[in-house]
């Protein structure tokens, strides 16, 4: 009894508090309002919504129907695509998302040493295919299955094919070409946020640190650089990790929709598939939600992991 008065009086007390200081910085809160109301109603809304009608049968024409845990149990149990699809996400996002996070820092951090001149042409070079728009076709002529395309050109020019190889019609290559397309078109935001993050550091850490015992770059990037960008690691690695979870683009337009025996697939062109075709709407949020599910657990282990540098 004691103790329920006791949290009961720690949480009135906090509450007081809390009022005090919306009451102290309510000018704040007035110029926060339009962004959190934005926020809540296209954001938070729209994924609640999402999860409600994952339980349901709705197919946009008919009342939902309440179905309960059913379309995961299909989803997770039945459906074979899915499952492929699935498969092939995590393979883009284990081999694209560190691979591209990392390419990211790096060229940013070699790109900072360079003058400024410099530093803006080559920022702009490597940005420059993630705002091309629809760029990556150019893959389609490199990869193109006649003996037109470059790549098949090239090969049986010096002999080690003799006959055209259908690249993005074959599933054994199409998988690997898409991840290294995907790749080429990574170095888009995560490598800016970088590029801004490197020029924030202040210099003078450096001067302490060669005075606490810092010999060489890689303990100055552990201990000095990575610890002071840690908001911008941050950013990059949620857009990094989003990026790779919802490839999808990329896939349908060199692969085709649906790919040669789905080997393309991935989970967000399986909502597509329910979502925008089918119309099976209830199917398509549960697809959304198992997808928001892993986008939320790989964003909260990346967090983990970034607490930890400079350690």
């Amino acid at each position: 009894m004691m103790q329920s008065k006791g949290s009961s009086a720690g949480l009135q007390g906090k509450w007081e508090l809390f009022a005090k200081d919306v009451k102290r910085d309510k000018h704040l809160y007035v110029l926060l309002a339009p962004y959190v109301v934005l926020f809540l109603m296209f954001t938070v809304l729209p994924v609640a919504i999402s999860i409600f009608f994952s339980f349901t049968n709705f197919n946009m024409l008919e009342a939902p129907r309440w179905v309960g845990w059913e379309n995961y149990s299909k989803l997770l149990w039945n459906d074979d695509v899915f499952l492929i699809g699935l498969k092939n996400t995590m393979i883009f996002a284990v081999i694209t998302g560190p691979v591209s996070y990392i390419a990211c820092f790096v060229f940013a951090w070699l790109i900072n040493e360079l003058n400024s001149k410099v530093r803006a042409i080559m920022t702009l070079v490597f940005f420059a295919p993630s705002i091309s728009g629809n760029v990556f076709f150019i893959w389609q002529i490199i990869f193109s299955g006649d003996s037109y395309g470059i790549m098949n050109g090239l090969l049986m020019k010096i002999g080690i094919i003799y006959e055209p190889i259908l690249w993005l019609q074959n599933p054994k290559y199409m998988l690997t070409i898409i991840i290294v397309v995907q790749l080429w078109l990574s170095l888009g935001t995560s490598f800016l946020a970088f590029i801004a993050g490197l020029q924030t550091v202040d210099r003078t850490l450096y001067e302490a640190g060669a005075v606490d015992g810092v010999r060489n770059r890689w303990q100055e990037l552990w201990f000095i650089t990575l610890p002071s960008m840690r908001p911008q690691l941050m950013f990059g690695a949620v857009i990094q990790i989003t990026s790779s979870l919802a490839v999808a683009d990329v896939a349908m337009a060199l692969a085709g929709f649906p790919s040669v025996q789905y080997g393309a697939h991935t989970v967000v062109t399986h909502l597509v598939d329910y979502g925008t075709i089918r119309f099976e709407m209830g199917y398509a949020s549960a697809i959304a939600t198992v997808l928001f599910v892993l986008m939320l657990g790989s964003n909260l282990a990346v967090q983990k992991l970034l607490k930890r540098v400079g350690e």
